[in-house]
């Protein structure tokens, strides 16, 4: 259930955005400069794509990937996770490997619909590792 403020602040979010894209002036979610995200404390993976996260449960990857989303995901997705109606509430992804493909294949491909661009492709932006240690950190504030 959500309280007053939260539902308040999602009420003003969607109301401003159907403003701004009513004007023309909201482009998906904006135009966003990804910040880098230093992975050098993770063991390294190697270049072909894993199907599963190897970070699950790692606490330095929980703490790099709690840095990484609040730098590039938060501003859609919200602080903490919580989303405010923009992008989807990642809080609420599948736990364990079940969640892991639908979550991988996102951060690397974004999300394109009818030509518009909901999500920005973070492959050759962000590495594997980063996108992992994201999601390791998103199983940490799983809501059910």
């Amino acid at each position: 259930m959500l309280n007053k403020e939260t539902l308040l602040c999602a009420l003003r979010t969607t109301a401003l955005t159907a403003a701004l894209g009513s004007t023309g002036l909201a482009q998906a979610h904006g135009d966003v400069t990804p910040q880098a995200v230093d992975t050098s404390a993770l063991k390294g993976i190697g270049n072909g794509w894993l199907e599963k996260n190897p970070y699950r449960k790692n606490g330095e990857a929980v703490r790099i990937g709690d840095s990484a989303f609040n730098q590039n995901c938060a501003r859609c997705h919200g602080i903490g996770a919580v989303s405010g109606g923009i992008a989807p509430d990642l809080r609420m992804l599948p736990a364990g490997d079940e969640g892991d493909e639908f979550f991988i294949q996102r951060i690397r491909n974004g999300v394109t619909r009818n030509g518009a661009v909901y999500m920005p492709p973070f492959e050759g932006t962000l590495n594997q590792e980063a996108m992992w240690a994201i999601r390791a950190w998103l199983e940490t504030v799983r809501v059910d």
